[in-house]
């Protein structure tokens, strides 16, 4: 296990700032997604604390030491990549020991490693295969078992699950959490899947622009997001959020008139613009006093029903687990949980409530 720290890491290709003065400190044992959008600079930071790529300025430390200048081969860390990086020409076995070979192991002790993670990943019946044999998850446990058997202080996941498909990603993911649970080894989990660093980390480390919007518990993000940024971009589907002003009467008046409630009148003035924001799940339904919402699309998963509509001029989207016989062009009546609103600065985008 290994303590992280990085001290104003700043990232710039010529004019370009890619990481802005990031400040952030990785304990040992834990797992730590980063998440944002694309551009966001999560890989860059990824490679930067990896040596594959060099930075600005500011410090990279493991347990203490400034690793600045030390190479990818002496940082002690291993990297699972998006691509896999097997070598095409060598077995299962070849490329899980390959490491064990560059120590200089012996074939004995080299073979008893390899085998042990081959149980650990279900591999043992592929260890004479050769990548192209393979399918996209087993070459990516081929990769994650030649990263456990360099025995790092660091693990580095890119994207590792992006090129599976979603029945492969839940099981990966899940292996790989039950993984980190065994080794109770310190690992940086790079996704642009809010719903994969939801299931997975211990805390996420929510990136826009190169900065740190929000780091904290997964629940934390979702039930208490620090700006409206977080806020749409933590939970699927993401949280509708509606453009209004406060009157003097508790509520939040859209620009197209429509009147949302608060439970609670905040120690703001009235006029204060701000955004109203209700997860999809937190509506109810055919409520007395609801608002009106009109269907534009039905997506029924058999557990849940997704419905997409209108409240006013504003797209929204609706989440029941129920089976609901809603059809494109029907009116619902829909009245927002007023315990679960969020309330956000419209001009800094900071949490009022």
């Amino acid at each position: 296990m290994a303590t992280l720290t990085l001290r104003q890491i700043e990232k710039r290709y010529e004019d370009n700032q890619i990481i802005r003065g990031l400040d952030l400190t990785i304990l040992p044992g834990e797992f730590v997604a980063l998440v944002g959008p694309s551009g966001c600079g999560k890989s860059t930071l990824l490679r930067m604390i990896a040596g594959l790529e060099s930075i600005t300025s500011g410090e990279i430390a493991l347990d203490g030491e400034v690793i600045n200048d030390l190479s990818p081969q002496d940082r002690d860390m291993a990297m699972v990549f998006q691509n896999y990086a097997l070598y095409p020409h060598m077995t299962v076995a070849e490329n899980l020991g390959f490491s064990l070979r560059m120590q200089k192991l012996a074939k004995t002790a080299i073979q008893q490693q390899v085998e042990r993670v081959a149980v650990t990943l279900g591999l043992t019946p592929l260890l004479k295969r050769r990548p192209a044999q393979l399918s996209g998850g087993q070459r990516q446990r081929v990769a994650m078992g030649r990263a456990i058997l360099r025995h790092p202080r660091l693990f580095l996941f890119d994207e590792p699950l992006s090129n599976l498909d979603a029945k492969l990603r839940v099981e990966l993911r899940t292996e790989i959490k039950a993984l980190h649970q065994r080794l109770n080894t310190t690992m940086i989990y790079v996704t642009h899947d809010q719903v994969e660093a939801m299931t997975m980390a211990d805390r996420i480390v929510v990136l826009r622009e190169g900065k740190i919007e929000q780091t904290g518990a997964p629940l934390e993000l979702y039930d208490r997001p620090a700006n409206a940024f977080v806020a749409g971009f933590i939970g699927s589907p993401s949280m509708n959020l509606f453009a209004g002003r406060l009157d003097n009467a508790g509520w939040v008046v859209t620009d197209d008139g429509i009147r949302l409630p608060l439970q609670e009148m905040p120690r703001q003035p009235a006029g204060l613009r701000v955004l109203y924001g209700i997860r999809p799940q937190h509506f109810e339904l055919q409520q007395p006093g609801g608002l009106h919402a009109q269907v534009n699309v039905v997506e029924p998963t058999g557990s849940e029903t997704q419905i997409m509509l209108n409240i006013g001029d504003q797209k929204a989207t609706a989440l029941f687990h129920d089976r609901i016989m809603a059809r494109p062009g029907e009116t619902l009546s829909l009245l927002p949980d007023t315990r679960r609103v969020h309330l956000f600065d419209d001009k800094s985008g900071l949490r009022l409530n």
